[in-house]
């Protein structure tokens, strides 16, 4: 009877915990996804009405996005094209907003409270011209407002309901260079620009019609430097071209004067260039001269005159309207810490409306941009908030001298992405602190007891994903067993350091490098990639790994470089050097220095070696090891890959022992007029690889080629290297290469006839995949390609391999001419590929998965055994043993095969995955406009429990057991103890 109860409850409780299945909670337990915009380059203001008040900005990323005033959180999001980056954005009619964007080619109007796009035009041109919109609420055509645009060398009026073109004017035969477009009045447009440099030009233009009125021309001897500012209806200013005087144009029906100011006259300390900045501001303009902001006015007269300057960091807003047709603007100082907010009424410089001075955090830099918005108090006087873009791209909204919200949206253009381990859990807690986890413990487990036996109410299934999602050992600042917690290390395009916690994403710390912030000795500095250069092991676990910054002062590959060293735990700067030598490779070597420095070699322009870390030690393992020193050069613009070696010192002017020579070995040239070079790719050097042997189905054994001197290269002929559709079939081909790096030997050739790229290649172990398209079928293919060592499946003799003379003992050599074998295949795949990877683990024992970032921005796991070239259509038994899939012609897209699920990266750029201490996963890290992370197990946890796993049903079921064992053992007796008395 006590058995069939506890069958009973066995068979309860299992169904139980098969039955409760609740899948929101599982949300962030082990995947993280955050939505960014990137840096700020428009915003618009829209608070008028009652709701939600917001503000709909564009950024360098080429997004469009409604954002909360109130928290800073995205309402609506639009990423465009990576090409159709936007030029002006405005809101029309309180509903629309409007998007000029594709160097004013395509108009767009969406939906202001949900993004949904209204309408679209194209506006054809084949001239390049200065992009300008603007919204005219005082003009009409009918009853339809019209949107004034002019790009491509035409002014065009266009409906706001339905995007139609209602007139334009063609003024690209003019030989016009346009500088601005104004409506003084509510019937009048000028069109003004310069003919010649020498030449200025205005149009007057009926907005009603299109219709040129007027036609006025000045001699304007020279030009004009950078952009023709508007200060007021009728003038406007410039600089000419020696940015030494400020011109003032004045038209007065229809006529043009033109008066001339020397800066110098007006600033005594003028003897830096001026720079106009880009601040619409009513009856004055700002001047940048040297590290001095001049603020100068412009009376009736015509006379200039200096309002006010400042010697500190200082962004100026544009002028906001305010009530009663009076005018305000923004002037933000940095000094320090502080940022210094003044709001400025535009008819008298010295009434402050609003002074505030705020605190900042450091690590964001300068001020780039300031926007301003206003709204009326309890009081009724005018509150002002400035939405500030820092230098480090991040947001910010300014409020009565506090920050309402900051978002961190840097983070939307990652250059480079690193990882390092967490500390070591020192020994020694508090009991405190052990009976308040152990309380923990017990109260988590006790819900989640509740929630498997679906006695749970909706309190507790909030407190248990609450308890998920904020566990304290998910956020733990120490390693885990397990080595899921870690830090990802991200290098991001304004020059800043993020630390980020694989547990939930949050920023650990920041570091704005000073190294890449732009100054006069360095106008453009360019962050490379970031390398581990020290990692501590057991015996030095006290020591904080850290790691190594690449950067280079300008945009061209002979620009001089420099590096920093950061402390990977805290974000303090180590070390930097620079400007050195320009760099045109970055070598990490296999070795490290007695304090764990690894040792790299970074390749100059001119072929010459440098080695880092610069001491004795480092210098002295470099030579024992510099003859097995090989690396090779890309030149893909000239068809050339040339592979080199180290041949002793440097011989400069200035010794340098730390500066090697190389030797030119080897030279693969790919004709030109056939062959052009688009994508090359190696082996990771971390990769580990498990074994070489592989066991087919007929008991035999296929032995891996593992070289890490191979690279593999894709060549299109010349006309196929465009867009897609941009060759035919004929014209085009694909052409990809197995070469060895330190011989420069082919090892394998494949072509693709009437295909082109783009191609994306993962290379691992001994195999590699490419995606490509394929012209002639008219859809992406994928093709795997494996080479197998066939010198060392010959000989299996067992006596030599027990005295050491079998060839698997034979140390490998690229100079001895490889046997190998290749086997390949190709699939149809039918979605366009952004990024692709694989996966990897600590020891290479579990499975591979390839990871696609497909062109919906979101990552899909591909079995590798989907991409086995040795699949048949009717696979042997031995083969279905061995696992081998039925061979078709397409691979499948599973739903279930989604690593991001429902969620998507927007404008996925690159795939990280680092392997964890635990076989079965792999940390997976994806960055683009948004981040996601996720832990991912290829051939499921087979080494571990879940983490949802029940230890209290455990618990019960042990203690029910073991009931139920003694309830059975004193039936037993009484059973026995009846018989022996009957």
């Amino acid at each position: 009877m006590a058995i069939r109860v506890f069958v009973l409850l066995l068979l309860f409780l299992s169904s139980a915990k098969l039955n409760f299945a609740l899948y929101e909670d599982q949300v962030g337990i082990m995947d993280w996804h955050q939505q960014y915009i990137g840096k700020v380059k428009h915003a618009v203001f829209h608070t008028q009405k009652a709701g939600r008040k917001r503000v709909v900005v564009s950024t360098e990323e080429n997004v469009i996005a409604s954002l909360d005033l109130r928290r800073g959180d995205i309402f609506w999001r639009l990423v465009l094209g990576p090409n159709d980056a936007v030029d002006e954005i405005e809101v029309a009619l309180g509903k629309y907003v409007i998007t000029l964007s594709s160097e004013g080619s395509i108009l767009r109007a969406w939906n202001l409270p949900d993004g949904q796009m209204v309408w679209e035009s194209f506006l054809q041109g084949s001239s390049l011209s200065k992009s300008l919109l603007s919204i005219q609420t005082n003009v009409k055509v009918g009853k339809d407002n019209v949107i004034l645009v002019f790009s491509k060398g035409f002014l065009r009026a266009v409906s706001s309901i339905d995007g139609e073109v209602l007139w334009e004017k063609d003024f690209s035969d003019k030989s016009l260079e346009v500088k601005n477009v104004i409506q003084p009045q509510s019937d009048i447009i000028y069109v003004m620009g310069f003919a010649s440099s020498s030449q200025f030009n205005i149009y007057q233009i009926n907005p009603k019609n299109g219709e040129l009125q007027k036609h006025s021309t000045a001699a304007f001897p020279g030009g004009i430097s950078g952009e023709l500012t508007s200060i007021s209806g009728d003038t406007l200013v410039a600089l000419d071209a020696t940015r030494s005087k400020l011109v003032s144009i004045t038209i007065q029906n229809g006529e043009i004067n033109i008066q001339k100011t020397h800066i110098s006259d007006l600033l005594v300390d003028s003897s830096g260039l001026a720079i106009i900045l880009p601040s619409k501001l009513d009856g004055m303009v700002a001047l940048k001269i040297n590290a001095f902001t001049v603020f100068v006015s412009l009376n009736s007269e015509g006379k200039m005159a200096i309002v006010d300057s400042f010697n500190q960091p200082t962004v100026v807003s544009d002028a906001l309207s305010i009530a009663e047709g009076g005018q305000a603007f923004a002037v933000v100082q940095h000094e320090g810490s502080k940022i210094h907010i003044m709001v400025k009424s535009g008819h008298d410089w010295n009434v402050n409306l609003v002074k505030d001075n705020t605190e900042m955090d450091p690590q964001r830099g300068l001020i780039q941009k300031v926007f301003i918005n206003n709204y009326i108090r309890t009081d009724r006087s005018h509150g002002f908030r400035a939405l500030i873009v820092m230098e480090d791209h991040s947001l910010l909204l300014v409020q009565q001298g506090e920050i309402v919200w900051s978002r961190e949206d840097g983070l939307a253009s990652i250059v480079d992405v690193t990882t390092s381990e967490l500390p070591v859990e020192k020994d020694g807690v508090s009991v405190k602190k052990v009976e308040h986890s152990l309380f923990e413990w017990l109260k988590g487990h006790m819900l989640k007891l509740k929630g498997t036996l679906m006695l749970a109410s909706s309190e507790d299934v909030i407190a248990i994903q609450a308890m998920r999602l904020k566990s304290s050992e998910k956020i733990k600042m120490t390693r885990d067993h397990n080595g899921f917690r870690k830090l990802l290390i991200v290098l991001t395009k304004a020059g800043k350091l993020l630390a980020l916690h694989t547990g939930d994403g949050h920023v650990v710390w920041s570091l704005l490098l000073t190294s890449l912030h732009k100054s006069a000795t360095c106008q453009n500095p360019t962050g490379l990639n970031i390398y581990q250069w020290q990692v501590p092991h057991h015996h030095a676990m006290d020591e904080n790994p850290s790691i190594l910054v690449v950067g280079r002062c300008g945009i061209t590959v002979n620009s001089s470089g420099f590096l920093s060293f950061v402390d990977a735990y805290t974000g303090r700067k180590i070390n930097s050097v620079g400007f050195f030598h320009s760099i045109s490779q970055v070598l990490p070597l296999p070795y490290t220095d007695s304090t764990e420095q690894r040792l790299h070699l970074i390749i100059d322009t001119n072929g010459f070696s440098h080695l880092y870390p610069r001491n004795r030690e480092a210098i002295g393992i470099f030579q024992n090891e510099f003859s097995n020193m090989y690396w090779y050069s890309v030149e893909a613009n000239n068809g050339i890959i040339k592979g080199h070696v180290i041949k002793g010192k440097c011989n400069l002017e200035v010794e340098d022992e730390y500066c090697f020579n190389s030797e030119h070995l080897w030279s693969v040239l790919f004709p030109l007029e056939s062959e052009k070079i688009i994508t090359t790719t190696t082996r990771k050097l971390n990769e580990v690889v498990h074994t070489q042997a592989k066991a087919i189905g007929d008991h035999d054994v296929m032995y891996k080629y593992i070289s890490k001197n191979l690279i593999f290269v894709a060549t299109v002929s010349p006309k196929a290297s465009g867009d897609i559709g941009s060759s035919t079939p004929e014209e085009s081909g694909l052409v990809v290469y197995l070469i060895d790096t330190v011989t420069g030997r082919i090892l394998h050739r494949m072509t693709h006839p009437g295909s082109q790229g783009p191609v994306h290649a993962v290379f691992s172990e001994n195999w590699v995949v490419y995606h490509y398209f394929n012209l002639r079928a008219h859809r992406y293919e994928m093709s795997v390609i494996e080479i197998y060592d066939q010198s060392r499946a010959d000989n299996k003799d067992v006596l030599k391999l027990v005295l050491g003379k079998h060839n698997l003992s034979a140390p490998i050599s690229s100079y001895s001419r490889p046997e190998i074998i290749t086997k390949s295949q190709t699939y149809f795949f039918t979605h366009t590929v952004k990024a692709i990877a694989v996966t990897s683990t600590a020891k290479g024992i579990t499975s591979k998965q390839l990871l696609v970032g497909t062109i919906g921005d979101q990552v899909l796991a591909l079995d590798k055994r989907f991409l086995d070239p040795r699949r048949t259509v009717n696979p042997t038994q031995s083969e279905k043993e061995e696992g081998i899939l039925p061979l078709t012609d397409s691979l499948p897209i599973i739903p279930e095969s989604y690593v991001s699920h429902a969620l998507k990266v927007e404008g996925l750029k690159g795939i990280v995955t680092v392997p964890a201490k635990l076989e079965s996963t792999t940390l997976v890290f994806t960055y683009g406009v948004d981040l996601f992370y996720t832990r991912l197990a290829p051939s499921k946890t087979y080494d571990s429990l879940t983490e949802d796993f029940s230890y209290a049903l455990l618990l019960i079921t042990i203690v029910a057991l073991i009931a139920a064992i003694f309830v059975t053992w004193i039936l037993s007796e009484r059973k026995e103890l009846q018989e022996k008395w009957r």
